[in-house]
């Protein structure tokens, strides 16, 4: 567990509530899960690899609109807010209405902005899990309020994407149409290289598909990875059958325990109106049933299937994280493959060298080079002149590849560097997530079987009033 004074997510620790308070005080009237603002004296105990937030940033996704209803270009709009004290936004209650099609905007530009960043995945454009009816009904536009609500808190939470200028206009912006045209046109940081490596990394990469020279590090956390994506999946599998034998979401009863305790109920009023001594008590007890049965339905809409909808979510955000693991074997890749082949550029120009000079046996450097030699007597081609022609093309490629293999290798070492502290990042993101996901579903089963017993109880004194004459 890191130490009271480091810089922590406040719900992301697992003590007892007896626990001291982190900086008490500092994020008063700020609650939620994933929100801390840092202190000077926070900063001394910090590794190389700790995030540093700046402050807090509560975001929230409310009041589903649909607008234009009547016409074919209907869609629906979101009131999107926040409460910060990052000194990026102009205001600490911005807020605005968009729809989902500036979420996507705001998911793939922050994406390609920041590669090494853990960006987190949007739902489905067009599928959500559980959910029945079309785009414009109350069910469908809550479950994916509820996706958006959750994407726009991974964002608040990682230090970097709090503060990058597009979240700020995307809360605060009035001419957002504006901002997104300015952004395609004039995107931020530098112009993507047309050097070198564009012309060969692509085929390298093409051809390589392993990184020949692994780091530990990152091979503990791609297994840690895995384990986790199987844990959840795994999770996800047992609560879909959890869910499929209580209620199968049908209007009906179905073939579920649901079902199953509305037939009970149906049987016993059934047998009421046979006992008529007894036919009260067995109404009663059909009623409970019967409740019952409706408790069940309304902790799989409630708990269940927002537990299963959280599950699935939060995988697809570790593949996400999966996916910034591969990059960064990517970037290695790049680097290991731009050595080799300026090695053999400059093996290539010693050859033409050794050649050049007379030396004996300056042609044996294998069959590549043979048949090199060979093709170029055909040609009429393998006199000095042509030669030394040659080697002044290889002088400045091999200076170009030497540019580009120490670009190569600083871009490698920074973007594992930026990985080390986003996986940081991401781990106390997914604990947050775990804790709140798990704290609801035990919170909705606690509800439901409070529910339940309140409705056994009451049936009991009317069971036991029934007289049985012996």
């Amino acid at each position: 567990m890191l130490g009271d004074d480091e810089d922590v997510f406040d719900s992301v620790t697992w003590e007892s509530p007896s626990a001291p308070s982190h900086d008490a005080g500092v994020t008063s009237g700020h609650s939620g899960p994933g929100y801390r603002q840092n202190t000077s004296e926070s900063d001394e105990g910090r590794g190389p690899h700790d995030p540093k937030w700046e402050g807090y940033l509560i975001t929230s996704v409310k009041d589903p609109v649909k607008e234009l209803a009547e016409t074919k270009d209907a869609y629906v709009s979101y009131l999107v807010s926040a409460k910060t004290n990052l000194s990026i936004f102009s205001t600490p209650n911005p807020s605005s209405r968009r729809r989902f099609q500036d979420f996507v905007f705001l998911h793939d530009h922050l994406a390609r902005d920041f590669p090494a960043c853990v960006v987190p995945p949007l739902p489905d454009k067009h599928r959500l899990e559980y959910v029945t009816g079309d785009r414009f009904s109350l069910e469908f536009m809550e479950r994916r309020r509820l996706d958006l609500h959750r994407f726009l808190q991974r964002l608040a939470r990682h230090p970097t994407l709090q503060r990058s200028t597009l979240l700020r206009a995307f809360f605060e912006s009035t001419e957002w149409h504006v901002i997104m045209h300015q952004h395609v046109a004039h995107p931020p940081g530098p112009e993507s290289s047309t050097g070198v490596i564009d012309s060969i990394s692509d085929t390298l990469l093409n051809a390589f598909s392993r990184v020949r020279k692994p780091d530990e590090r990152f091979l503990v956390m791609r297994e840690s990875v895995d384990k986790s994506e199987e844990g959840i999946a795994h999770s996800e599998r047992i609560w879909n059958r959890v869910r499929n034998r209580t209620n199968d979401g049908g209007s009906e009863p179905g073939e579920d325990l649901t079902g199953d305790y509305h037939d009970l109920a149906v049987a016993v009023q059934g047998l009421g109106f046979l006992e008529s001594g007894i036919t009260d008590p067995l109404n009663h007890f059909s009623n409970t049933l019967l409740e019952f049965s409706a408790h069940l339905r309304h902790v799989t809409h409630t708990t269940t299937d927002p537990f299963l909808i959280h599950l699935h979510s939060l995988l697809a955000y570790s593949h996400a994280n999966r996916a910034v693991l591969k990059l960064r074997d990517q970037k290695q890749m790049d680097f290991e493959e731009l050595s080799d082949y300026l090695s053999g550029v400059t093996a290539e120009r010693d050859r033409l060298a050794a050649v050049i000079s007379g030396h004996a046996g300056s042609t044996g450097l294998g069959l590549g080079a043979y048949i090199r030699d060979r093709v170029d007597a055909l040609r009429g081609t393998d006199d000095d002149r042509s030669r030394v022609e040659k080697m002044r093309k290889l002088d400045v490629k091999i200076k170009e590849l030497q540019d580009a293999v120490q670009t190569a290798h600083e871009t490698s070492d920074a973007f594992s560097e930026e990985v080390l502290r986003e996986q940081t990042i991401f781990q106390y993101a997914k604990e947050a997530e775990m804790k709140e996901m798990f704290g609801n579903l035990a919170d909705g089963q606690i509800e439901f079987y409070k529910s339940a017993m309140e409705e056994w109880e009451r049936i009991i004194p009317i069971i036991q009033r029934i007289r049985v004459d012996v």
